[in-house]
């Protein structure tokens, strides 16, 4: 397809395919002779393509199956600095990310100081970037945050970053800091910064760690968890000293924010199911407050919930302005407290989604020329844009036209653009950019990120070098695949299987969230009734029929403002759902929550 095709080509080829999820036959059959359900190893086996691991730490998620701290490399030399630090009475800087997983970690260790290791707050310094001024990781302007303070802690603990920042950790391993890394960022290729005290990072080729994709937050947990453990070893703490299990409700919230894999992950997955128990016991002021936010039918919280309300509330603040507020709001002990910084979330929240409607638009326009050409990525550039909203609005573009994107902005360095990346299953992203850095390295000078998500830093003058560059190295990796949006569910549910009980028999294998998709269903069903709802009638009730039954339904986003829906009262609708449970004044029923639907014949 060319810039010239015809636009009903371009149409039927940007249209949404519902599609079966690819199914593992072998993981099907397995998990049915282990006394799985059919339903349940259907789940499995679109999601675990492969696995060959027992199916009991997956499926029953439980502490029991985490490895020791002692098997991440460093570990046990970071402890014993951390300790030593906390039985001289030195002046600690804690130093994380601004996102979800960076303020969880801060919470992590925090707490644990002060509260079970007995370190005065005065001797502990929050240190935590602005994503615009400062930048990710230990940046340039934290380190002269840090030197300038006074006293100046000795040692500096960082979580979620580090990994990459050498130049920054020699600058004050020179002036007399300790730098004790904690962090699950990948690698540089040269290996850990070496003028850092520890590196304790799970993708470390020395690490025996069996879990790679645990999060920020849960590697600092690992290390506070075995300081404590030195701790007692020295005799400096009495072993009836608290354990840092209640800190994991934190970990919970970082792990499923920051998007790392509940697939074949047991440590993952223990993580989420026991913290979200822990946090449904609303024993902390941040859980209260968010409950009373959401409305009594909120309860109880499910990785949805952390994800899709609390996530969010907490990363807007870090996309917009600085993110201690964040912090306030997770450390607050009052439930009042808790509220007022709750209302400043919730309005950065509010301005962030305002932003990100306003880029996507303006992206979508910009992507029509590329999506005519073919192309195999998007590649846009927001002269106006908010470097906060990239990557969801990369997301959004990726969901719309099933191929990978980036969208760039103005950086605050003069003559740069920062951007940020989301791909689809079939392109490595990080690969991708390695691959454009060995075309063009002078168009990409900056650059990190995993296989679904990337960071880019490119000069403005080389901009169509990079972009060329880019659409070469996806156009290898891709090679032939088509590329249009898809939906993958898991196939048909019969009539009778549209109940609770269903719904019940799907939340046993959770947590849902990346790598392990919370299931969506496809089927035909019959409008009864429909009527556009909200505040600009963008979403959609339903009334659905599949047999003798009618089936409630909310479609979401359905809509632009003033549509009017393609189909009517007695039209056949095949649709992509979920099943999900309706609570309204103490009383429960099913819901489909429909993601994508269109007429049939």
């Amino acid at each position: 397809m060319d810039a010239t095709s015809d636009p009903i080509d371009l149409s039927e080829r940007l249209r949404p395919r519902i599609l079966p999820r690819p199914r593992d036959a072998a993981l099907y059959a397995r998990a049915q002779r282990e006394g799985l359900s059919e339903l349940q190893a259907r789940v499995l086996a679109g999601r675990l393509a492969g696995y060959q691991g027992e199916l009991d730490p997956l499926v029953t998620p439980s502490l029991r199956h985490l490895a020791h701290p002692e098997r991440l490399a460093d570990a046990r030399c970071a402890a014993e600095r951390i300790a030593q630090a906390v039985v001289d009475g030195e002046h600690i800087g804690i130093l994380t990310d601004y996102d979800v997983d960076g303020i969880t970690s801060h919470v992590v260790i925090r707490r644990t100081l002060h509260e079970l290791f007995g370190v005065p707050e005065t001797r502990l310094h929050s240190l935590i970037g602005h994503r615009i001024h400062d930048g990710y990781g230990i940046s340039l302007p934290l380190v002269e945050r840090t030197l300038a303070l006074s006293p100046r802690p000795s040692l500096v603990i960082t979580a979620d970053c580090g990994s990459s920042d050498e130049p920054r950790i020699a600058r004050l391993a020179a002036e007399g800091i300790d730098v004790v890394v904690s962090d699950h960022h990948a690698l540089p290729v040269e290996g850990p910064p070496p003028s850092a005290h520890a590196v304790v990072n799970p993708t470390r080729d020395d690490c025996t760690y069996p879990d790679a994709t645990i999060a920020g937050c849960m590697v600092a947990w690992l290390v506070m968890s075995l300081t404590r453990s030195v701790l007692i070893e020295w005799g400096v703490l009495p072993e009836a000293t608290p354990k840092l299990s209640p800190w994991l409700s934190y970990v919970a919230l970082g792990t499923v924010a920051d998007c790392v894999s509940l697939g074949d992950s047991p440590a993952n997955r223990a993580v989420v199911t026991h913290g979200l128990a822990l946090i449904n016991r609303m024993e902390a002021a941040c859980w209260r407050a968010m409950a009373q936010r959401l409305g009594a039918d909120s309860v109880p919280f499910d990785a949805e919930t952390l994800g899709f309300q609390m996530g969010p509330r907490i990363n807007a603040r870090s996309r917009l302005d600085d993110p201690y507020a964040a912090l306030h709001f997770m450390l607050a002990e009052q439930d009042h407290v808790a509220s007022r910084y709750l209302d400043v979330l919730d309005q950065d929240n509010q301005s962030r989604k305002a932003i990100e409607a306003d880029m996507a638009e303006e992206a979508r326009a910009l992507a029509l020329p590329a999506l005519a050409a073919d192309e195999p990525a998007i590649v846009v550039f927001l002269e106006d844009g908010h470097p906060g909203v990239q990557g969801i609005v990369a997301s959004r573009l990726v969901q719309a036209y099933g191929r990978p994107a980036l969208v760039l902005t103005p950086a605050a360095a003069p003559g740069m653009l920062t951007g940020s990346g989301r791909s689809i299953e079939a392109l490595h992203l990080r690969d991708a950019l390695q691959r454009t850095f060995a075309l063009a390295p002078e168009a990409l000078p900056r650059f990190g990120g995993h296989r679904g998500a990337a960071g880019v830093g490119v000069p403005v003058e080389h901009l169509d070098a990079f972009k060329a560059a880019f659409l070469q190295a996806v156009a290898e990796q891709l090679g032939e695949a088509e590329l249009y949006p898809r939906i993958l569910t898991d196939g048909d549910l019969a009539p009778e299987q549209l109940s609770l009980a269903t719904l019940e028999e799907l939340q046993a294998l959770g947590p849902y969230g990346r790598e392990f998709e919370a299931p969506l269903f496809q089927g035909e069903f019959i409008v009864e009734r429909l009527r556009p709802v909200g505040a600009d009638g963008t979403h959609l009730m339903l009334e659905l029929s599949l047999g003798a039954v009618t089936h409630r339904a909310i479609w979401f986003r359905a809509l632009t403002a003033g549509e009017v829906p393609a189909f009517g009262v007695g039209d056949r609708l095949r649709c992509a759902y979920k099943l999900n449970r309706n609570r309204w004044r103490g009383r429960e029923s099913l819901q489909l929550m429909v993601e994508h639907a269109e007429a049939t014949a």
